[in-house]
């Protein structure tokens, strides 16, 4: 999941000077928004994100915080989640998520999961070169805005929104209509330049159906977290759909398997 250091700023054709910023966030991409209803952000980004994005504002684009509008939330693992409050704190922009965001987390083994999220991002940051920064954030969202599959984002109507679950119950994704390009968040990563499935995959039958869905819509080009910019006739749906995994691939899943193969290891050797 290496990130380009770049930062790209590209025009979605005819669409009143809509432009949309790629930044290089902490282990992902980040996509702001800019036009003439003010700034969308695609996606929570991480808590270690959240001073960049407002100098980015503020600085580069010349425009005040308030000029952000909406934070979307697409689900709620660090990466896309960890900034969001701590944005609308200081910017005053609503948050809007998936119904089921704020219940990602619950009870005490959401609290453990999302520990394991944490050390998770630290891992991967490792991973490309970048020092441990502070990325917790309350597990518990507070959407502002509660979206539903094939609506339209409030104050940015040329965005729908799409349920596309499987990475976990609650993920969305986001089409500028008007240019059929996706933002799809974490649907597909890469890896040794193939791209797969994400991990964890909870739901890996839902995830089957996103993608096919996505395979068989109108959608030209995908952006995603981890993964550059992407025509959707260079993506060989078919095979990421026969090789993703038929049971579930999360924290808990992947524990209870290590303990099984242990203890099967210890009753074939007695």
């Amino acid at each position: 999941m290496l990130i380009n250091n770049r930062i790209k700023t590209f025009s979605l054709g005819n669409t009143n000077g809509m432009k949309i910023h790629t930044l290089s966030g902490y282990i992902q991409h980040i996509y702001l928004v800019e036009d003439t209803s003010g700034i969308l952000l695609l996606d929570g980004c991480s808590r270690a994100d959240v001073d960049e994005v407002c100098r980015y504002i503020t600085q580069t684009l010349g425009r005040p915080l308030s000029h952000l509008k909406l934070i979307t939330v697409t689900h709620m693992h660090p990466d896309h989640a960890g900034g969001a409050m701590l944005l609308r704190q200081r910017s005053g922009a609503q948050v809007a998520s998936h119904p089921k965001a704020s219940q990602w987390y619950r009870g005490v083994m959401g609290r453990i999961a999302h520990s394991i999220d944490i050390l998770l991002t630290w891992y991967v940051a490792g991973r490309i070169g970048k020092p441990r920064k502070p990325v917790w954030y309350n597990p518990v969202l507070a959407p502002d805005i509660l979206l539903k599959d094939k609506q339209r984002l409030p104050g940015f109507a040329d965005w729908q929104v799409l349920y596309t679950p499987g990475h976990t119950d609650h993920d969305l994704s986001l089409v500028h209509t008007p240019t059929q390009q996706a933002y799809i968040a974490d649907v597909l990563v890469q890896v040794k330049g193939e791209l797969v499935p994400p991990y964890p995959l909870c739901h890996p039958n839902q995830y089957r159906q996103t993608l096919n869905m996505l395979a068989n819509s109108q959608i030209d080009t995908f952006f995603c977290a981890h993964v550059p910019p992407t025509k959707k006739d260079e993506i060989d749906f078919a095979h990421v759909v026969e090789n993703a995994p038929r049971k579930p691939k999360n924290h808990w899943h992947s524990s209870k398997n290590r303990i099984k193969k242990k203890l099967f290891g210890l009753t074939k050797e007695h």
